[in-house]
């Protein structure tokens, strides 16, 4: 059975489009309360020609050689936008991290590995960028949140995404971090999402399906409540990683839902979840020279 349930429920559904359409978003409420720090923003940088490929950038404003941290958002591949995500965004540049969030092809009009590709091409544009922003290339992270962190997890574990772009997932990744992703969620019983990945059935359509254990270190967050992905997919795919002999943490928190675990970035949540002290412990970790 699939293991996405927002697939499944109108009512999820709903949600989904609340943070993936332009007109309101609970997010905007979210991007009234700015972090304490010294950050600015870059908005509207192009890594392609196509009207989703653009990203926005925030840096910190002394930074100089800084880890590099690219966060791609959630929507069930429908839906969503770059400019929702100020508060992670403006959270994170704050700890002394560049982050950049780019926007990507959505379904309709594209399907699966599109939005895959693009988001190797904003992970490229990341990494030949990096400098000027204060960033370190060598200190890249890649993060996502629910079909973001799906996207995150097919460009660290699957490397024919990031060889297309003449980078190697192995070598030139420090880490990834995952945010109540879907990595293992065969037979899809959605039709849309048939439609988006080519069928019911296809493994390699799954990140869970390319772990070699030689990948950069993990870190999988999942909420203990979430209705919408099954925290069972972050559990097997810390599962395979550590079979396979590779570096894996797991955060399984009770007090936040799939869309509250990654509104915990925003000063106004933190209370809920230490999702903002974990991943930015993580990331200095994993980076450290």
């Amino acid at each position: 059975m699939a293991k996405i349930a927002s697939t499944r429920s109108r009512s999820s559904g709903n949600r989904n489009r609340l943070w993936g359409q332009r007109d309101f978003s609970p997010a905007d409420l979210l991007n009234l309360w700015k972090p304490n720090g010294a950050w600015e923003q870059h908005g509207g940088l192009a890594y392609g020609r196509k009207p989703r490929q653009k990203l926005d950038v925030y840096k910190p404003r002394h930074a100089a050689k800084a880890p590099v941290l690219v966060f791609f958002y959630g929507g069930s591949w429908q839906g969503g936008s770059r400019d929702l995500y100020l508060f992670v965004g403006a959270s994170l540049a704050a700890q002394g991290i560049v982050t950049v969030v780019p926007d990507y092809s959505i379904f309709p009009p594209v399907r699966f590995p599109i939005f895959v590709e693009d988001a190797a091409r904003a992970v490229r544009f990341a990494h030949e960028s990096a400098a000027q922003w204060g960033g370190d290339p060598a200190r890249l992270v890649l993060m996502g949140h629910s079909a973001g962190a799906y996207i995150a997890a097919m460009l660290s574990f699957d490397p024919q995404w990031l060889r297309q772009v003449d980078l190697n997932s192995q070598t030139d990744l420090a880490a990834f971090i995952g945010l109540a992703g879907p990595y293992d969620f065969l037979p899809i019983e959605s039709r849309t999402l048939r439609t988006i990945f080519g069928g019911a059935n296809r493994a390699e359509t799954q990140p869970i399906s390319f772990v070699t254990g030689r990948e950069a270190p993990s870190l999988l967050i999942t909420a203990r409540r979430d209705r919408l992905v099954s925290p069972g997919n972050s559990r097997r795919m810390a599962a395979r990683i550590r079979a396979r002999g590779g570096v894996v943490e797991e955060r399984t928190y009770g007090g936040v839902g799939h869309l509250t675990l990654i509104g915990a970035f925003a000063p106004a949540l933190r209370v809920l979840a230490p999702v903002m002290r974990e991943v930015t412990q993580f990331v200095w970790r994993v980076t450290r020279k």
